[in-house]
């Protein structure tokens, strides 16, 4: 077997998978680095659970050989660069303060922020007054809306788990191999955002209720799988976790100070309290490859 020489993005890659990158490289020099990236994820067998490629990762990937010196990438088409570095379209914000009970604003919901306008609403509302901002999140995501009626209230998103997180791994009891096989198991809520003008007591807990009431069926329709366990950071030094106390979110400890994906040890960051919550009740199980999670098949 040949032997792993790279990991990025939770995958190995083997010297013949390297091998492969130059080979399609060079026998299709025409293709722009999506259409390169996306050639590779058919060949090499990158996809999400649902059978999509990993395009976004499997660029990053090429871009960071192409920094080794190892290939050569087709030059960035100025034309069509999309990403969060061009400037979003300015939209008219109501920031009239909102204010009074909970029951008062019922019935509360989350609707999906779905690719197009209600996108790039949604990241505006972030980019402005989320603290972390708008940064590129790669893999499996949802973005929601939180909304009264057609009122925004605030904005949550969840995405991919951190790839080693050792308290949370000695908790699941699960090994290197159960975690790489079913790390998609465990979803972030990587943003959180009750906008500034919104001052009503206990609205954050409720938010977390419905997230946690919905996300396993919405991330089945959409990705063709449940996931089965919640995990989230608080940054002690600007928030308490109240809502996620409140809610019954389960805490783990502090994060090492590092980034989702440095295992190099390199980056210093912030210590974080980690929570974590269950989405069913064999959710260890599940993880450890005990007993099957709930899926779809993506062509029915």
């Amino acid at each position: 077997m040949d032997k792993t020489i790279m990991t990025f993005s939770g995958r190995d890659f083997t010297s013949e998978d390297i091998d492969l990158i130059k080979w399609t490289r060079k026998r299709y020099p025409q293709l722009s680095r999506t259409e390169l990236a996306r050639t590779l994820c058919e060949f090499l067998g990158w996809t999400t659970p649902a059978g999509r490629g990993k395009t976004p990762q499997c660029t990053s990937f090429l871009e960071k050989l192409e920094e080794e010196g190892l290939i050569e990438l087709p030059p960035l088409d100025a034309s069509k660069i999309r990403g969060r570095n061009l400037k979003l379209p300015d939209f008219k914000l109501d920031t009239t303060p909102i204010t009074g009970e909970l029951k008062d604003l019922s019935p509360i919901h989350l609707k999906i922020a779905r690719a197009g306008i209600d996108l790039k609403l949604w990241r505006q509302y972030i980019s402005k007054y989320h603290m972390l901002g708008d940064k590129q999140v790669f893999g499996s995501q949802l973005a929601y809306f939180i909304k009264s009626n057609e009122t925004f209230l605030g904005c949550v998103q969840f995405s991919a788990s951190s790839w080693a997180l050792s308290s949370r791994d000695e908790w699941i009891g699960w090994n290197v191999e159960d975690r790489k096989l079913r790390l998609h198991l465990i979803v972030n809520n990587s943003r959180f955002l009750i906008l500034p003008w919104v001052n009503v007591k206990n609205l954050a807990s409720k938010v977390l209720s419905l997230a946690i009431k919905q996300l396993q069926e919405d991330w089945l329709r959409e990705y063709c799988y449940a996931p089965v366990l919640l995990e989230t950071f608080v940054d002690t030094s600007h928030f308490a976790g109240t809502c996620y106390k409140a809610s019954n979110w389960i805490y783990l400890g502090e994060t090492q100070g590092r980034g989702r994906m440095d295992r190099e040890k390199e980056y210093s960051l912030s210590r974080k309290a980690i929570y974590m919550y269950p989405l069913q009740k064999d959710f260890k199980d599940c993880l450890k490859g005990i007993k099957p999670y709930k899926t779809v098949n993506p062509d029915d």
